[in-house]
């Protein structure tokens, strides 16, 4: 597929929506579905797989990087590579080998990319190290989610406690740019306010909860114990452990995301039986603002709402393409693609997915061409999901339409609400404006 006519010169005027991160130069996206087991949370296109199946894949996906060769031309440099999942490392390195180098022969991958790598705890030890760090990863996620050993037994993880914080520590150690550790919030909360597992916990029930230390900001005393509420006093100490183990160990990048539960899951499953449920505003609310408060005071800056980096250099390369319409190309079962104003997705099912590859077509299931007013409307979204949110003259410019003007009441009341800021002829959302990213576009007028 080619990018469609009039990218470049639609690119050429992206300089100033461009997050800091981005470089508006294309990035791959690689998907790995393979786990060593299915999360009962998750909803992305994941399989188990043994041996047979994974060297089946990583042919048919070998023969759909080559498939894309003939429009290798159409896309600038990839400056990033991302393999997701899944989980990569589920993977042999050989095999991990064999795919980027296929990769870097068809498409142009520039030589010093930017490569981000997930991993899971289990699968780390000295020698995978090395072996991902002579791959050239740039960024090693380790998928941690817990330092608690009853949250990780009610996520489904495989890990324990002390083999995450020796993966972390290992990873340091090996030398790699950039680590990073992914947490999940809100487990106990979604079992019904006690540990997970156990039964709900009654105010005044869970064990004391530290308050917040001298010093700490408004928003940690707003999100520590007040008045009785049947789930805060656990999951607010749960949480806050979990980030201070996180924090004591020293990694360069956190992603915190709060537990959802989606339809079709197990999770799903047992909502609809009524045996969970999902969190609350109040507990979302509060939990959030805990999350980018102590992680601020301990030197994690955010730069979207789940994100957070101890410096520039360690925020993520690659996801900010997703954020301001940067192009980029998935590869693998369920992968999104997107340029100019068209995105498609490959076939999610693995079967479907190789059958078309072995056909000799691109494995594409189905694609959208957006208008100008959805551009517009998804680039309000998704930059108010950033801390530098959007600038005001390059929307005008991209999309021709003043939202400053179009928008003087809305914008007014939401900077007396305390939810915006307009520093600079921009568009910035407060602490209180992120933990309601999702819902502040929705009134503004588009066109």
């Amino acid at each position: 597929m080619r990018q469609p006519a009039g990218e470049d010169e639609w690119r050429a005027d992206r300089g100033d929506a461009l997050t800091a991160e981005s470089s508006g130069l294309p990035g791959l996206y690689l998907h790995l579905p393979f786990c060593s087991a299915i999360c009962p949370y998750c909803d992305f296109a994941v399989l188990t797989g043994g041996r047979q199946q994974r060297a089946r894949f990583v042919d048919s996906l070998l023969a759909e990087i080559a498939l894309w060769r003939a429009a290798a031309a159409s896309w600038r440099t990839f400056d990033t590579v991302y393999f997701g999942g899944g989980t990569p490392s589920a993977l042999a390195p050989a095999d991990l080998a064999r795919i980027l180098a296929a990769a870097r022969a068809a498409l142009p991958v520039a030589a010093d990319a930017w490569i981000a790598f997930e991993a899971n705890p289990e699968d780390v030890d000295a020698e995978s190290l090395r072996r991902w760090r002579d791959l050239g990863v740039a960024m090693l996620s380790l998928g941690v989610q817990s330092f608690d050993a009853g949250t990780l037994r009610f996520l489904g993880r495989r890990h324990t406690p002390d083999q995450a914080r020796q993966a972390v520590t290992l990873a340091l150690a090996a030398g790699f740019p950039s680590v990073s550790i992914d947490l999940i919030y809100g487990a106990d909360e979604a079992a019904g306010g006690g540990p997970p597992g156990s039964a709900p916990v009654a105010a005044g029930d869970a064990p004391d909860e530290p308050g917040p230390p001298a010093g700490a900001t408004d928003e940690l005393a707003a999100a520590a114990p007040g008045p009785p509420a049947r789930w805060r006093p656990g999951s607010l100490a749960r949480w806050r452990r979990d980030l201070e183990q996180a924090v004591a160990l020293g990694p360069h990048h956190l992603s915190c995301y709060q537990l959802t539960i989606h339809e079709g899951t197990p999770f799903g499953f047992r909502e609809a039986r009524g045996e969970l449920r999902q969190l609350p505003d109040d507990a979302q609310a509060d939990l959030f603002r805990l999350t980018h408060s102590f992680l601020g005071r301990h030197g994690y800056e955010a730069y979207e709402v789940s994100n957070f980096a101890r410096a520039p250099e360690h925020r993520s390369r690659h996801n900010p393409k997703y954020w301001d319409h940067t192009p980029y190309l998935g590869l693998g079962p369920s992968a999104h693609s997107f340029a100019g104003r068209k995105r498609w997705w490959n076939e999610r099912k693995l079967g479907a997915w190789q059958a078309k590859i072995a056909a000799g077509e691109l494995p594409i299931a189905g694609g959208e061409e957006l208008g100008q007013r959805e551009l517009a409307l998804e680039e309000l979204m998704l930059a108010l999901r950033t801390t530098a949110g959007i600038d005001l003259p390059g929307f005008r410019r991209r999309h021709g339409i003043d939202l400053a003007a179009d928008n003087r009441h809305l914008i007014a009341g939401l900077i007396a609400r305390g939810l915006l800021a307009e520093p600079h002829d921009r568009l910035a959302p407060t602490l209180s404006g992120l933990a309601v990213a999702d819902t502040l576009a929705r009134n503004f007028e588009i066109g």
